[in-house]
C-alpha cells in the first residue's frame, strides 16, 4: 500500500485514478490501419476519411443513408420452413440460424419501402452479417416478396447485394432459389419497372448467378469483391495468375460489366436521377408533320 492509498480522501482517489477508454470509441481500417473516430466515421457513411475504404454495413444503416428523411417501413418477411433438411455439421443449422439473429435481422435479406426523391421505392438489401449473406430460402421468399411489393406499387425496386453465395445447409432448396428470383425480376419487365442493382463487398457465387447481375442498371461500391468463383479457386483451375484487381468494381467497370462505380456518399443521389430517367413517362411516336400548303396545292 502507497500514501495515496492510505492518505487520499476517496473522492479525489476516484478522480485521480485511470479511466478505463471505452473500445468503441475508434474504428480501425481494415485497409489502411488508419484510426478513426467513431463519430467521423458514421458521419462518412462508414468509409474511411484517409484512404476511402468502403466498410460494409447493414441493411439499416442501408435503409437510412438511401430513403428521403431516412423514413421507410419494412415488409414483413413471408415466413418459410427453417431447417428443411435438417442439417447438421459441426453444429446443428438451426443452432446457426438463432445464432445469426441473435447478431443480425430475421434474415440475410431484408426489405423495406419508403420515398427516394418523392418517389415510392422498394430496397431489398442484403445483410453480410448474417450467415455470410447467403442465400436460402428465406432470401429468395424475401425478394420475391419485394418484387411483388414493388409491381402493385408500380414502384422501382432496388436491390443491394452481399452475399458470399447460396446457403450450404440448405441443399438444392437454396439453388432454386436462383430461377425464383430470376422470374421475380422478369415480373418487374414485364410490369415495365427499373430494376436496380447495387453490388457491395462481396457479391460472389449464387447471388452473382443470378438476381444480381439482372438489373437494368448495375452500381458497384468502389473496391467491392464482385464475382462467382473465388480468385484463388480461378487461379487453380486455369494455372494462371490473375491480373491485379481482377473482381474488383474496377476492374469490372473496365471490362463492362458494371455500368458505373459510385461512392457511398453519392449513391443516393445517383439512384434517384436514374429512378427519375427510367420512371418518365413513355410518349408515343411523334406524329408526321403534314406537308406545306405549298406542296399540298402541288
Amino acid at each position: 500500500m502507497n500514501w495515496l492509498t492510505n492518505f487520499v480522501p476517496p473522492k479525489i482517489r476516484e478522480w485521480v485514478r485511470k479511466k478505463e477508454i471505452p473500445s468503441n470509441l475508434w474504428q480501425n481500417c481494415p485497409s489502411c490501419s488508419q484510426l478513426i473516430h467513431h463519430r467521423d466515421f458514421k458521419a462518412n457513411l462508414n468509409v474511411c476519411t484517409s484512404c476511402g475504404h468502403h466498410l460494409r454495413i447493414g441493411p439499416s444503416e442501408r435503409f437510412e443513408i438511401l430513403f428521403d428523411d431516412a423514413l421507410f417501413t419494412r415488409l414483413e418477411p413471408p415466413a418459410v420452413v427453417q431447417d428443411p433438411l435438417k442439417f447438421r455439421d459441426s453444429k446443428r443449422y438451426a443452432d446457426r440460424l438463432k445464432e445469426a439473429r441473435g447478431r443480425a435481422d430475421k434474415e440475410a435479406l431484408v426489405a423495406a419501402y419508403g420515398k427516394m426523391g418523392g418517389r415510392d421505392t422498394v430496397i431489398a438489401a442484403q445483410n453480410f452479417a448474417y450467415m455470410g449473406g447467403s442465400m436460402g430460402i428465406g432470401v429468395g421468399a424475401a425478394f420475391v416478396a419485394a418484387a411483388r411489393h414493388a409491381v402493385a406499387s408500380q414502384a422501382p425496386l432496388i436491390a443491394i447485394t452481399a452475399s458470399g453465395g447460396a446457403r450450404m445447409q440448405e441443399g438444392i432448396l437454396s439453388l432454386m432459389q436462383m430461377p425464383r428470383t430470376t422470374i421475380a425480376v422478369d415480373e418487374m419487365r414485364e410490369a415495365g419497372l427499373p430494376y436496380i442493382v447495387v453490388l457491395t463487398d462481396p457479391t460472389t457465387g449464387g447471388v452473382t448467378a443470378s438476381f444480381a447481375m439482372l438489373g437494368d442498371v448495375h452500381i458497384a461500391e468502389p473496391g467491392a469483391q464482385i464475382g462467382f468463383a473465388g480468385p484463388r479457386v480461378i487461379e487453380k483451375t486455369i494455372r494462371e495468375q490473375l491480373p491485379e484487381g481482377f473482381q474488383r468494381a474496377e476492374y469490372l467497370l473496365d471490362h463492362g460489366m458494371v455500368d458505373m462505380v459510385v461512392p457511398r456518399h453519392k449513391l443516393r443521389e445517383t439512384i434517384i436521377r436514374l429512378i427519375d430517367l427510367l420512371m418518365r413517362p413513355k410518349h408515343g411516336r411523334p406524329q408526321a408533320l403534314p406537308p406545306p400548303e405549298g406542296d399540298a396545292a402541288a
